[in-house]
């Protein structure tokens, strides 16, 4: 059998992912770009909880992620607030009715299943692998940003009392350190 092109796999797994997006959210109510609004608010760190910041990570028009927000805020699935030192900025941040509409409307089901199946014949870590260079060179070729998981960031850095953003010289909970940042720059261990 010939080996597949890795733009058809890739395209492929992404019309599986928006396909079963879409099914739920219709049995929900939704549009498949409020579930991306609200999965993106559930893995993003207190740098990048940020109108300017989402519509990066989505690659839209700031002015849709705006209409966006204020009908997931009307709905009350996330809450927008004034950052303490600019007002100017805006932090978003899930409603306890915006994380229970992700559990319901994320496509989990279909992936648990896959991995079942896979995890009968192969390691997942080489995967999960596989998947992240893929990722991370989409990004480098779209010049786009990163967006990884901070404890992976280049910045990231272990302090006595904790763990600190590099970049921003402020401290990191435990949490925000699991979570995406848009600042993310990766480590280039072979330099």
């Amino acid at each position: 059998m010939e080996k597949s092109d890795v733009f058809d796999l890739v395209e492929r797994i992404a019309v599986f992912i928006r396909t079963e997006e879409r099914r739920k959210c219709t049995a929900l109510g939704l549009q498949t770009v409020h579930l991306q609004v609200l999965n993106y608010l559930s893995r993003c760190n207190r740098f990048s909880d940020m109108p300017a910041a989402l519509s990066n990570y989505l690659g839209m028009t700031r002015g849709t992620v705006s209409q966006t927000l204020s009908l997931l805020e009307k709905k009350g699935f996330i809450k927008k607030s004034a950052d303490l030192h600019d007002r100017r900025v805006v932090h978003l941040e899930l409603t306890p009715g915006g994380k229970s509409m992700l559990e319901q409307a994320k496509p989990a089901e279909l992936f648990i299943k896959a991995a079942a199946l896979l995890e009968k014949k192969h390691d997942l870590n080489n995967y999960a692998d596989c998947f992240d260079n893929t990722l991370t060179a989409l990004q480098k070729a779209n010049q786009s940003q990163s967006f990884g998981v901070c404890h992976s960031c280049h910045y990231f850095t272990i302090a006595e009392n904790g763990n600190l953003c590099g970049l921003f010289k402020k401290p990191l909970s435990q949490d925000d350190s699991k979570k995406i940042c848009q600042d993310h720059t990766v480590v280039l261990w072979w330099l």
